[in-house]
């Protein structure tokens, strides 16, 4: 007895041995001494970074205000660490986002900085990304096959902004500030396109992937959890809302009523006028947060390895259900449950029945207590649907505003960039288009549409051919999942989320990870192989010990 446990211990030592790598004590201390290292140049450089800042806030706030203080030393710290850490400033970028607009008016009162704080992360960090990229010889713009389509569409958008806005700068009498209003209608347009290869670039193997969804997955979960204190808040009273107010005053947006998170908000239950804004600026920002969410939290909760990340997914999907209903936003209460049917059929679930039927059970029972616990809720929120599609089907609206673009078009490259971008109102007046296409056709021209829809048809084919590659199951539904969302925000044209937080960061960043799964496809295949022929080495070394006959 004692000797097959020697055996044994001795054959669990071994494969120890061939697992592990052949390092000599003096190869792990020299990487040792490198960690220490690395690790103290970054303790030095947040304490250089972050002196200087508060340095700058504090002279801002006996300048200035505490609020300035706090944007400008903050900042000016953000932006030199982004530049010197930009992988750390890209995991900033993407925690920040969501809470951006909770942050702009609970903490710095409605000021504008903070609302761009995000950039602060993200623009420093893009370029440092690239210029390391760039170092390496690599192609920065993945995949590189979309370089013709995106070249197309820069060259259309340049033409634009030289020749519309150029003129109207230059005109007897311009309106507000032409070039201005299109740099920034520019950047609005396609500046977070970088994200494809910095979300490319910024994950390196499996276990960083793991880590980009998980931490999207417990983004979700704090997201939607605040959302329902927030709505739970002002069911309850403890947040006024808009109860009280009179006339359109009951059915607008407003900051004066914002409760614990997010900004302007609608809480009018005596009217059952309800847009919850979340932990985001405006309610429908918030809606699309839940509606890009469902995609994310769908992926990792059917394909994470770990049962417990498994399980902590299908939470933030309940969650994202939960919200669609409460929020008071049609669009989400309309497309959350369509999107998880299209999900189940395109990543191959429904024929998965071990998985399915104990999920379409969680659903039901979810769908059916949300009922019984709020049953005045959802009545109210599926006659609002459907009291509104009657009054204005979506289709209807999306042609009226594509009939009154179109006969307001000025030319084949448009009104000029920027000219219907609502965030560029500070340098000029925009014309209000809510429908996306319609408001590039107005801005940009059927040139530029035509160049948008070559330059997306482009991308979404490449992705489907890329996520068809990939052989691992699990990857592939995670491909599955974000090509799903690619292709319909890609053709979507009802609002414009492309535009804005959070689904113009979205976009870019998951369409990065899809054109990542190959590289990981290698890894996990790799990872197999040497697995059989550890499990080969160990069958052989077993079998040349056989026990001596007595």
């Amino acid at each position: 007895m004692l000797k097959s446990k020697q055996k044994s211990k001795k054959k669990s030592q071994t494969n120890q041995e061939t697992q592990a790598p052949s390092l000599s004590k003096k190869e792990l201390a020299v990487q040792q001494k490198k960690v220490d290292r690395e690790r103290k140049a970054m303790i030095r450089s947040f304490q250089t970074y972050g002196g200087l800042g508060a340095a700058i806030g504090i002279v801002l706030f006996f300048v200035a205000d505490y609020k300035l203080a706090i944007a400008g030393g903050g900042g000016v710290a953000v932006l030199l660490l982004s530049y010197k850490y930009p992988r750390l400033a890209m995991w900033g970028f993407m925690i920040y986002m969501p809470f951006a607009g909770t942050i702009t008016y609970w903490v710095g009162g409605g000021n504008a900085i903070f609302q761009l704080a995000k950039d602060g992360f993200y623009i420093p960090g893009a370029i440092a990304l690239y210029q390391e990229i760039k170092r390496k010889k690599l192609s920065f713009l993945i995949p590189p096959q979309l370089g013709p389509a995106l070249n197309i569409l820069l060259f259309v958008c340049l033409l634009t902004l030289a020749f519309v806005n150029g003129a109207q700068q230059f005109a007897p009498k311009p309106q507000g500030q032409p070039i201005a209003m299109g740099l920034l209608g520019l950047k609005v347009f396609i500046g977070y396109v970088p994200l494809l290869g910095c979300s490319y670039y910024l994950i390196r193997n499996k276990k960083e992937f793991l880590w980009l969804t998980r931490t999207h997955v417990i983004l979700a979960v704090i997201c939607c959890g605040l959302g329902v204190v927030q709505y739970w808040l002002l069911l309850t009273g403890r947040c006024a809302g808009t109860r009280g107010y009179t006339g359109e005053a009951l059915f607008k947006a407003t900051l004066d009523a914002k409760c614990l998170v997010g900004g302007s908000l609608v809480f009018s239950p005596e009217q059952s006028m309800i847009r919850l804004p979340g932990t985001f600026v405006a309610p429908w920002q918030w809606a699309w947060f839940l509606i890009a969410n469902l995609f994310f939290t769908f992926a990792s909760a059917f394909n994470d390895p770990s049962l417990v990340w498994q399980l902590l997914s299908f939470l933030g999907m309940a969650l994202v259900f939960v919200n669609s209903v409460i929020s008071g936003q049609r669009i989400a209460l309309a497309l959350v449950p369509v999107f998880a049917v299209i999900l189940l059929v395109v990543t191959g679930q429904v024929t998965n029945l071990k998985r399915f039927i104990p999920i379409a059970i969680g659903l039901s029972i979810l769908g059916f207590g949300a009922m019984a616990l709020f049953p005045d809720v959802v009545t109210e929120r599926i006659d609002s649907f459907v009291s509104r599609w009657n009054a204005s089907p979506p289709t209807d609206f999306i042609a009226h505003q594509a009939e009154f673009t179109s006969k307001g078009q000025d030319g084949f490259f448009g009104n000029g960039l920027g000219r219907a971008t609502n965030s560029a109102r500070m340098f000029g007046e925009p014309r209000l288009i809510e429908t996306y296409y319609p408001k590039l056709l107005y801005e940009i021209g059927p040139v530029g549409v035509m160049g948008f829809l070559i330059f997306v048809t482009t991308l979404t084919y490449l992705a489907f051919k890329t996520y068809r590659s990939v052989k691992d199951k699990n990857l592939r539904g995670y491909g599955a999942s974000y090509w799903v969302f690619i292709l319909f925000i890609s053709y979507n044209t009802y609002y414009y989320p492309l535009d804005v937080d959070p689904v113009a960061v979205y976009y870019w960043v998951f369409a990065g990870l899809l054109f990542k799964l190959p590289d990981l496809d290698r890894e996990v295949a790799q990872e197999k192989l040497e697995a059989e022929e550890l499990g080969l080495l160990d069958n052989k070394r077993s079998s040349k010990k056989k026990p001596k006959k007595k």
